[in-house]
């Protein structure tokens, strides 16, 4: 492995995110029928919040939001709907998608916070590492018997 490759895959740099790092998030709410007019005191609700832009969708029961990850999480935004008195759509396959996006966003976000590592001249690990090891470009027989006559 080449030093160059082993910095860039050993190196993060958090304080300066690159725009298309994925730490804004767009993401769709989806509510229950009953009680009816819910979806636009959330709406309301969620408009009071510093950071998330809320837009109405073409599904009479969901609403989009924008974040940054770095400020809020799916999770807490829907904990704070449910404290309210919101009834989110709790269809198994609405479960699924929860489930698999706080885990998305609580991995980045430990990711994110985490102290950046720095490794210096990693790739010298892997040489001695591979000097030690016993592979085929070693042979311990003399020269006069490793060549045919």
């Amino acid at each position: 492995m080449r030093r160059e490759t082993a910095y860039r895959l050993a190196g993060r740099r958090h304080d300066h995110p690159v725009g298309g790092a994925g730490i804004r998030k767009a993401r769709e709410l989806r509510f229950k029928a009953l009680p009816p007019g819910q979806v636009e005191r959330a709406w309301l609700f969620l408009g009071l919040l510093k950071g998330v832009q809320v837009e109405r969708l073409d599904n009479p029961l969901a609403l989009g939001i924008r974040y940054s990850v770095l400020e809020y999480s799916l999770e807490s935004i829907e904990d704070a709907l449910s404290e309210a008195g919101f009834r989110l759509d709790n269809t198994l396959y609405m479960k699924l998608v929860r489930a698999l996006v706080y885990f998305c966003e609580e991995t980045q976000r430990h990711n994110l916070e985490s102290p950046e590592r720095l490794l210096k001249k990693s790739n010298e690990a892997y040489v001695q590492a591979w000097d030690q090891h016993a592979h085929g470009d070693h042979d311990d027989a003399p020269p006069e018997l490793r060549e045919y006559k």
